[in-house]
């Protein structure tokens, strides 16, 4: 048989009672494992931009303090003679 249950102050209480229980235990675990799950995230994160930007860790070739150039600038920019030359001027208030 199918029981019916009617709405009433205790059944209120009950389920105020469950929701906060709920609540309160998920807060808690939060509170356990939140720094756990930024740690591994903060790690991939970091992962990530070492891959991106090619970097490694334990790359213990280059000394702390060492100027390491990776691409040597184009020197090739010459001005272009046939554009005009040049007007000084001045302005008049």
């Amino acid at each position: 048989m199918i029981e019916i249950h009617q709405a009433g102050p205790m059944n209120f209480i009950r389920t105020l009672l469950i929701i906060a229980l709920v609540y309160y235990t998920l807060k808690f675990l939060a509170r356990l494992f939140a720094p756990y799950l930024m740690k591994k995230a903060v790690k991939k994160m970091q992962e990530r931009a070492e891959k991106q930007y090619g970097t490694n860790k334990n790359n213990e070739s280059v000394k702390v303090g060492e100027t390491i150039i990776d691409k040597k600038p184009n020197q090739s920019k010459e001005s272009d003679k046939s554009v005009g030359e040049y007007i000084d001027f001045e302005e008049i208030d």
